[in-house]
């Protein structure tokens, strides 16, 4: 096996021969190849968790350009985080059998080739299979990081490591409204794809050239669990279809929504049993035998949820009840982006020095506080009003991702790093997947409440609603509007649309808030991890 050679050793060792093809004639690791492979795997990293929320601020024109129905649209982000679901847990096995490298060029290969794809679409079911395929790719390139950084890197440099990939994984899908905002505002919405191009030739080149971390191991070729991967791939596909089309669909009351979702209850059964008693299973559970790796796997899942849902609910917000432009949307958005990327380095010290539970408290505290402020949110509310918001959910995501991060394998031998890693990424996707399915549900199930609730106390029997609408209709009349209580009605009906709309945002804000708020509690049942020990002349920072 790939990995034997550092089966035995544990969290706060640096493994005896950590790197493959780093090695200088004197018998140093040379640094600067060591990084600079690793650099490519960042970017590559950067590059696919970015385009799952680049589209976000930019779905309109996309709609209007391949011709979708807005219940098609959605698919175009959905179908991208099912795909890197699916593939996520695989990769782990796919490295220890090929390499690292390998498999990451290969990646990094079909990620451009899928982008240009996706970018050239005409249709929306064109759209739907490239961006399946391009989240395949992605998907390829996401866990190897985290389990490069925790296995090649000694203990003093493994902080530095951890943090930019906590920053990547926060950062990324935040900024994406925001440059995929200014990219269709400047050129149009296929550049948001074509933009990939570069930054997948760099990271094939400084990988292919400097990422030789880990040999494969071929023998596993031949015991690869066929059987378990399509339970694994129908259990997910069939459990995303319900959470996505299930609100829609009336739930249960649609044939369809019940038979997959017993087909997914099943189907996930006997991949968990595959995973516990075939000899090689396609996704090691083992990792869940240690009590602060499941800790971490949960609060990963609500992170998950908290950082797509956030990029997702705000843009929706601006663009829906405030008209905002894909290039206005983006520049709101960006609070939280820097928010994130400046406090990073002090988060990871402050997370590597204090006991983890504590920041892990803090920061979904600090991340239910800061969603929780959109509660309240209103039809006036722009910019400066989502920037306190922003701020405080920016830093305390950014808090808890480090600290669940470093809490999942706080106690976790190396050998079981790969298998983590993919484990970690796979739950932050489906979190964020299954978040944003259940969000857009809670938005569409509580606007029509509201609408309900809005209408009946503005009916035209009301008092209320009958000053309300001779109001409307005098004010109409004044202006020269030829039917002038017909357009009173139509915009009184606008109005009280509106109005419940952003009644219904204020409920997803509060399923945020309290999905973080759970999260934080959770984080009071771990256990102490053994901290690296500090770097020389203070650390990796």
């Amino acid at each position: 096996m790939a990995d034997t050679a550092v089966a035995d050793i544990k969290p706060g060792q640096a493994p005896a021969e950590p790197i493959g093809g780093h090695m200088t004639e004197t018998g140093e690791i040379d640094w600067i190849k060591v990084f600079l492979g690793f650099g490519g795997m960042v970017v590559g990293q950067f590059m696919a968790t970015l385009d799952i929320q680049i589209v976000a601020s930019s779905l309109s024109q996309i709609q209007a350009g391949i011709g979708a129905s807005a219940d098609e649209i959605s698919w175009v982000q959905t179908i991208y985080l099912l795909a890197e679901v699916v593939i996520i847990p695989l990769t782990a096995y796919l490295t220890k059998m090929w390499g690292t490298r390998p498999v990451y060029v290969a990646a990094a290969a079909g990620f451009i080739v899928t982008s240009i794809l996706t970018g050239l679409s005409t249709s929306i079911e064109m759209m739907i299979v490239t961006r399946a395929l391009q989240g395949l790719t992605a998907g390829a390139m996401i866990p190897a990081v985290f389990a490069t950084a925790m296995t090649v890197f000694p203990p003093e440099k493994r902080v530095m490591a951890n943090v930019t990939v906590g920053l990547i994984v926060t950062l990324a899908p935040t900024i994406g409204p925001t440059l995929g905002g200014h990219l269709t505002e400047a050129l149009n919405w296929r550049w948001l794809f074509f933009v990939n191009i570069p930054p997948g030739l760099l990271v094939m080149f400084l990988v292919g050239r400097y990422g030789d971390f880990d040999k494969g191991d071929p023998e596993l070729a031949k015991g690869i669990d066929w059987f378990g991967l399509v339970t694994m791939t129908v259990f997910l596909l069939s459990m995303q279809y319900v959470f996505e089309e299930g609100s829609g669909e009336g739930w249960f009351e649609d044939d369809l929504i019940l038979w997959l979702t017993v087909t997914a209850v099943i189907t996930g059964v006997v991949f968990i049993w595959r995973q516990l008693t075939y000899r090689q299973p396609i996704v090691s559970l083992r990792p869940f035998q240690d009590r602060n790796f499941t800790l971490g796997f949960l609060m990963n899942a609500v992170s998950g949820m908290s950082l797509f849902g956030g990029t997702f609910i705000l843009p929706l917000f601006l663009g829906q009840i405030r008209q905002y432009s894909a290039a206005e949307v983006g520049t709101t958005m960006l609070v939280s982006g820097l928010t994130m990327f400046l406090s990073a380095p002090v988060v990871g010290r402050v997370v590597r020095l204090m006991d983890p539970r504590i920041s892990l408290v803090a920061g979904f505290a600090l991340a239910a506080y800061g969603v929780g402020l959109g509660i309240r949110v209103t039809a006036e509310w722009g910019f400066w009003e989502f920037a306190a918001l922003q701020a405080i959910r920016g830093f305390g995501v950014m808090v808890a991702m480090i600290a669940a991060q470093a809490l999942s394998v706080s106690t976790l031998p190396i050998s079981m790093m790969k298998d983590a890693s993919g484990l970690v990424n796979l739950i932050r996707n489906v979190g964020g997947a299954i978040g944003l399915a259940i969000l857009t549900t809670v938005l569409t199930d509580q606007t029509a409440l509201h609408m309900n609730e809005l209408s009946a106390a503005m009916s035209v029997s009301s008092l209320q609603g009958q000053d309300m609408l001779a109001g409307l209709t005098a004010m109409m009349q004044e202006q020269g509007v030829a039917n002038p209580e017909g357009a009173a009605r139509k915009f009184l009906s606008m109005g009280l649309h509106r109005d419940a709309a952003v009644m219904g945002f204020g409920d997803g804000f509060f399923f945020l808030a309290a999905g973080c708020a759970v999260a934080a509690l959770l984080g009071f049942l771990a256990t102490p991890g053994k901290a690296p020990p500090a770097a020389p002349g203070g650390g990796g920072h």
